[in-house]
């Protein structure tokens, strides 16, 4: 399925009504080059929990808490791809675990991963969101690929989707 945004402040809409909808254990996965609206709609999801707090990229330090009515996880794996991963310490696998993912992913907050093809294998069952941006003249304009990949994820696809629409 695809939704299309035709500027931030609707990319940043879009994830309000997911961030109303998330409840503790969901897992939202964004995929995209740079600059195709994923920190945005992380934005808006962090408003529709009700967090206040400036929502940025945690690029740097991987991971940022924020309390709202439940806690979000926000990840930014871009520096642990493939490549620039493992420093000699073991890989990608042995950084995961050192970030502490498996706790995470069992905490009782919502986690949205950005750049999460790294985890892919500890990510099952995620709402898997893949951000595309137009080209010349639409440059604001982005189509999202949403696809489910568990039970819980197409219940919350469905629900956003008719939210959007409706």
């Amino acid at each position: 399925m695809s939704v299309t945004s035709h500027s931030a402040a609707e990319t940043r809409r879009l994830g309000v009504k997911l961030g109303s909808l998330l409840e503790p254990g969901d897992v939202v996965c964004l995929s995209g080059d740079l600059g195709t609206g994923k920190t945005t709609f992380v934005q808006g999801i962090a408003a529709g929990m009700g967090i206040t707090a400036q929502v940025t990229s945690p690029t740097f330090t991987l991971v940022a808490e924020y309390a709202g009515r439940i806690p979000l996880i926000h990840m930014d794996l871009y520096r642990l791809q493939e490549g620039t991963a493992g420093n000699g310490r073991g890989g990608a696998a042995a950084d995961l675990a050192e970030i502490g993912l498996a706790d995470y992913l069992e905490a009782e907050g919502a986690v949205v991963v950005e750049w999460p093809q790294v985890a892919a294998d500890w990510l099952q069952g995620a709402l898997l969101l893949q951000f595309y941006r137009h080209p010349l003249p639409r440059l604001d304009e982005r189509d999202v690929r949403v696809r489910a990949t568990g039970t819980r994820s197409r219940d919350l696809m469905v629900e956003w989707v008719k939210q959007w629409l409706f």
